[in-house]
């Protein structure tokens, strides 16, 4: 870890900073030679993912129910479980080789106790697949998985009515909600909202996109198939 860094470090982890600090370790070896984390991001790790995700435990109430969907490495999803115990978090990714690494990352951190591993889609998880029950959280977290209409409606059904989306942007974090807030709406989806986490503790802060769940909207219907006079169908 870069030494200008310990500080925020130790801010945002507390006592699992050296819980923290192995999941970096698995990150930049076993998370780039199988190629989840990018060569040239590993000198990065701390500032640029860890403490990036870190900071957005800070919207996250006590005791809460977590879905990461598209974890990919585990981010925001494990360093949210390392940095808050407190929290039942659950890893949703579709690619076996992703998913292979997060259940080892897991039993690795001894994490196996308030986090699980769902491999599939978000549509999957809030239908249930393979004879699960349909997955639902308090909060859902995504981190540079897709835009915010296709993020809303992923990641929206996974929330519990009153609950949030709670998405990581950059800098085009308003201009995605002035272009999709009419589609949040629609999929029952409150006023999107853009917070600066961790402002003090690192620079820059995280940006998210926060976005309630206000309405269980049902999924579409397919349109009827229309009927020539014949009775045949077009």
């Amino acid at each position: 870890m870069p030494p200008e860094l310990a500080g925020a470090a130790r801010t945002l982890f507390g006592d699992r900073l050296d819980l923290a600090a192995a999941y970096a370790e698995l990150l930049v070896t076993d998370g780039v030679v199988r190629g989840l984390i990018g060569p040239r991001e590993a000198p990065r790790i701390w500032d640029r993912h860890l403490l990036n995700c870190a900071a957005v435990a800070e919207r996250i109430p006590p005791g809460a129910t977590v879905l990461d969907v598209g974890s990919g490495a585990g981010l925001p999803g494990l360093v949210l479980a390392v940095a808050r115990p407190d929290l039942a978090v659950t890893l949703i990714e579709p690619l076996a080789r992703r998913t292979t690494f997060l259940v080892e990352a897991v039993e690795h951190l001894g994490l196996g106790r308030t986090v699980r591993v769902f491999r599939g889609r978000a549509e999957e998880a809030a239908a249930g697949a393979a004879g699960t029950e349909p997955l639902a959280g308090d909060v859902v977290t995504a981190r540079a998985v897709a835009p915010l209409d296709r993020l809303s409606a992923w990641c929206l059904p996974l929330a519990v009515p009153g609950g949030r989306l709670i998405a990581l942007k950059g800098a085009s974090a308003a201009e995605e909600i002035a272009e999709h807030a009419a589609t949040v709406s629609r999929l029952g989806g409150g006023t999107p909202e853009v917070h600066r986490c961790g402002e003090g503790v690192i620079d820059p802060p995280a940006t998210v996109v926060e976005i309630v769940r206000e309405r269980v909207v049902g999924p579409a219907r397919p349109k009827s198939t229309k009927r020539s006079r014949g009775g045949r169908r077009r």
